[in-house]
């Protein structure tokens, strides 16, 4: 008895950067793109959806995998790797976190004006938001992050699937289905079908993320996280990601597909009318609840990614340094925590009128570069710096090969039909 209250104590504390993950994947790739999917499109998108967790499914496990077998992290193992995995993984990382950061910043400051009610714009909002996780995150670094993430996951799941079974059960669902849902093979639905993998659940960028979020958990367990607690982890952050993803697709194609309303392209307005997606089914007693759940969700992925990127720039920067200096670590750590948002801000200011726009952008730049990324983590824990009794059977590199080559089909599909 006492060693399996054990093991689950052990188990216990090995989960985090599991919900991490799902903290940062359900933002503006579920409150906006899978909401956007179901209520401009019915259920005829629900195979992108699938799809798109399917073919992720590998490399981002294989980022937790490698931390985990290794103690390191995966921009370690590109560096590794050669010149073109690591400056590829550089170059790809410098011409997103910008906009991926102003992205996610623009959707928590529409949510936080329509839940504040201040009069504010979304710049203004924009600024406050960031200047509050820069100070959580230089006050309460890792820890903190880890156990504000595991209530928000779980408080906006239970919130969600209580929205989508009173949906189900309103009559709804025949509506959707009978209803003859518009063309989807033009540019414009193909340009929203990479929009919406791009970011379902999560871009792949984040395998290094998790990966870097594993190796400070094992610091703060002072032992190394095991392939087997690692693995489960990262399921139970995916799989809580995918899911939710599924309901806001539900929510769309349930409330608002056929309704003859379609979403607003201004960040405040965008956001009232997905609050209004939950009053139209629970009522409107759940419109304040689900206020504060949905700035809760959108403001963990900010949180989120303010730590991401800033983390991944220092250890880039302590990678090519010498003296693997910690302290060194952290001081690059604050100055990117603060440059990197400084910078989406002002890619905020000429955009905020248009943040769809912003985040389809975002949403195709991470789904143009999964290919080199998924690439890169397959070579990388099936070669010979990954140790041989943890790198992933035939099975599993056949589905891996199989889920990268439809991400090659899929972009090959994006680019001959925009250029």
């Amino acid at each position: 008895m006492k060693q399996t209250s054990s093991t689950k104590t052990s188990f216990l504390k090995t989960l985090g950067p599991g919900f991490l993950l799902a903290g940062a994947a359900i933002g503006v790739s579920h409150l906006v793109q899978a909401t956007r999917a179901g209520a401009d499109y019915g259920f005829l998108l629900l195979w992108v959806l699938v799809l798109a967790c399917v073919t992720k499914y590998p490399f981002l496990e294989f980022g937790p995998r490698y931390a985990a077998a290794t103690g390191d992290h995966l921009i370690s193992g590109y560096r590794k790797m050669g010149k073109f995995p690591y400056w590829s993984f550089i170059i790809i990382t410098i011409g997103s976190m910008f906009i991926i950061q102003a992205a996610v910043t623009i959707v928590t400051a529409g949510l936080a004006e329509r839940l504040f009610g201040m009069g504010w714009s979304s710049f203004t909002w924009s600024f406050v938001i960031i200047g509050i996780c820069i100070a959580l995150l230089l006050i309460g670094k890792y820890p903190a992050l880890d156990r504000t993430m595991k209530l928000i996951v779980s408080v906006l799941g239970l919130a969600t699937l209580t929205a989508v079974i009173l949906a189900f059960g309103d009559g709804r669902l025949e509506n959707a289905i009978t209803m003859t849902p518009p063309d989807v093979w033009n540019k414009a639905g193909i340009a929203f079908i990479i929009s919406f993998m791009g970011w379902m659940p999560i871009p792949l960028d984040a395998s290094v993320w998790h990966s870097i979020w594993t190796k400070e958990k094992a610091i703060g367990n002072k032992r190394r996280t095991t392939i087997k607690e690692a693995f489960a982890d990262f399921n139970v952050g995916y799989l809580a990601a995918a899911f939710i993803g599924l309901l806001f697709f539900f929510m769309g194609a349930l409330i608002m597909f056929g309704s003859g309303i379609s979403f607003s392209g201004n960040g405040v307005e965008f956001s009232g009318q997905l609050i209004d997606l939950y009053g139209k089914t629970l009522g409107d007693w759940s419109k304040p609840i689900i206020a504060v759940a949905a700035f809760i969700a959108m403001f963990s992925t900010t949180l989120a990614v303010t730590d991401a990127f800033p983390r991944v720039i220092s250890e880039v920067f302590n990678e090519r340094a010498e003296d693997n200096d910690p302290n060194s670590k952290w001081k690059n750590y604050r100055i990117s925590v603060f440059l990197i948002p400084c910078l989406s801000l002002l890619i905020l200011f000429f955009f905020t009128a248009s943040f769809t726009v912003l985040i389809d952008f975002a949403t195709a730049l991470s789904f143009l570069s999964a290919p080199f990324l998924g690439w890169f983590n397959y070579r990388l824990v099936t070669g010979k710096y990954m140790p041989a009794e943890n790198r992933p059977g035939k099975p599993y590199r056949i589905f891996s090969v199989i889920c990268f080559i439809i991400l090659i089909i899929f972009n090959i599909i994006y680019l001959s039909t925009f250029f």
